[in-house]
């Protein structure tokens, strides 16, 4: 990463991918995406992490069941590894025996997503991902996150909040449709859809009190709410710079954070007396998480600073110095200076079409026919076009490659005089994987190691692979502020593939 993009602010990148991606949806009038017939075998949970199913008679339960194998589709399927899961279970077992409601029972699921993120459906369907665990320290940190969705289904926060959204949409109807030239209407609607924000964050702030309160008399650290909060929210800025995938399916996307939330916890937690009280169980945690996914999957792809490559599909581009790439369910997106921007997916296309006929075919907004080419891209066929659209200019290459097209999208302002340079260098990288390197790619994991007399912060992130600002996130995954330093014995988490 260039030393500028790690002097930029994170608003600075987060301006720079939504720039990005409003430029490429100029382009594409139709978008169809990698084939994702890998993930068609998604089903719900036959062996959710703890305790009984939800009753059959409840109507919320039966809502659940329904949205269930859709979040799964959503967040990359259930994660199955028997000892995490009985990491899981043991927090989720000492929070039942204190819970406000004995009588609801809950299902847990651990989610395959490096996105890092817990919520909970009405009727005790409760979700966490891996990208949580991977961040969390200590089991008092899980018990935090999971005590608050679970009072989230106590309080019944989320028929609470079904209801306000749907009386919201309706009066969205009666302005938009009966009282359209109405200011005072329209100022009464945008007061509903701020009290409406505002009801969110008083739930969330009632499910951080409670959930402090059933974690403190599980006998965990309550203060463990207000540290991992903080840890969130340093990680979610460090993703934003470095690349990161989905941010709106990330906790702090739903959850509010904020220094006075932070303080809020605090206060909740000093009801059971100063820190140290309460126990953080982080033997038990580190075992759990040991050997754990970390990043993407080898589904999705696997992005190694500004190369991707994709084991399942064997292709592979890199994109140039000063690019971040965002690896999502829907397509890899890079940003780059200047408001550039390259999209990466696939299509089926008939085996007879000629690309170029492909290119002509209706997808392209404000094509330029005359800049149509056939070409090869590293022994494949391939064609390449120019388009003009709403102050965008475009260079759009298609590969075929293993019966597969491969669309590789550049965007840049009509002002910008980087668009073909970026371009080439992209669809220049473009390539087929060998056999031997598609083996060899494996997903990221996390590993608990002993400290060694002698190793320290600099050494140990040394031996990180696959990840960029290694000092950085070995302090961010392992709580340690700047200027901490380590001890022999110690046990500390690093990332690799091995």
């Amino acid at each position: 990463m260039s030393a500028v993009l790690q002097r930029m602010a994170p608003s600075q990148v987060r301006a720079r991918g939504a720039i990005a991606a409003t430029a490429l949806s100029v382009l594409l009038s139709s978008c169809q995406l990698i084939d994702t017939s890998m993930t068609s075998d998604l089903k719900p949970s036959s062996n959710p992490v703890t305790v009984d199913t939800v009753g059959r008679n409840d109507k919320f339960a039966e809502i659940a069941r329904q949205q269930h194998p859709r979040i799964l589709a959503t967040y990359g399927g259930e994660y199955s590894d028997p000892k995490l899961e009985r990491m899981v279970a043991k927090v989720v077992g000492n929070l039942t025996g204190v819970s406000d409601n004995p009588n609801q029972t809950y299902r847990i699921t651990i989610l395959n997503s490096p996105n890092v993120n817990a919520f909970a459906l009405p009727g005790g369907y409760l979700y966490i991902t891996r990208g949580l665990l991977a961040l969390a320290n200590d089991s008092a940190e899980v018990a935090a996150v999971i005590a608050h969705e679970m009072g989230h289904v106590t309080a019944n926060h989320g028929v609470q909040r079904q209801q306000r959204e749907a009386d919201e949409v309706l009066a969205a109807r009666v302005v938009s449709d009966v009282l359209e030239g109405d200011a005072a209407a329209k100022a009464a609607l945008l007061r509903g859809k701020l009290s409406l924000a505002q009801f969110s964050r008083n739930q969330e702030l009632e499910a951080d009190a409670i959930g402090i309160r059933a974690s403190g008399r599980a006998g965990y650290d309550p203060f463990a709410a207000a540290r991992f909060l903080q840890s969130m929210a340093s990680y979610a800025d460090f993703r934003s710079v470095s690349g990161a995938t989905d941010a709106s399916l990330d906790f702090l996307a739903s959850h509010p954070a904020a220094p006075q939330r932070i303080e809020l916890a605090l206060g909740h937690a000093r009801a059971f007396g100063a820190p140290g009280v309460g126990t953080r169980d982080r033997d038990w945690l580190l075992a759990g998480i040991d050997g754990m996914m970390f990043g993407d999957t080898p589904q999705e792809g696997f992005v190694r600073g500004r190369t991707f490559l994709h084991p399942g599909l064997g292709v592979t581009f890199t994109v140039p110095e000063g690019f971040i790439i965002d690896n999502s369910a829907a397509a890899v997106t890079a940003a780059g200076p200047g408001d550039v921007a390259v999209r990466f997916d696939g299509v089926k296309v008939a085996q007879s079409m000629p690309l170029e006929e492909y290119l002509r075919s209706g997808w392209i907004a404000g094509l330029d026919p005359s800049s149509i080419a056939g070409t090869t891209i590293a022994g494949n066929e391939a064609a390449t076009a120019k388009a003009r659209a709403d102050g965008w200019q475009f260079d759009i290459t298609v590969v075929r490659a293993s019966g597969q097209v491969y669309r590789l999208l550049t965007a840049a302002p009509l002002t910008s005089t980087s668009l073909e340079s970026v371009a080439k260098s992209v669809s220049g990288s473009f390539r087929v994987l060998s056999a031997s390197e598609r083996a060899a790619l494996k997903p990221l994991r996390i590993r608990v190691r002993t400290v060694k007399s002698g190793e320290t912060v600099q050494s140990l992130a040394n031996l990180m692979q696959g990840v960029d600002r290694k000092v950085e996130l070995f302090r961010l995954i392992n709580a340690l502020p700047a200027g901490a330093t380590l001890s022999a014995g110690d046990k500390v988490k690093i990332i690799t593939d091995q």
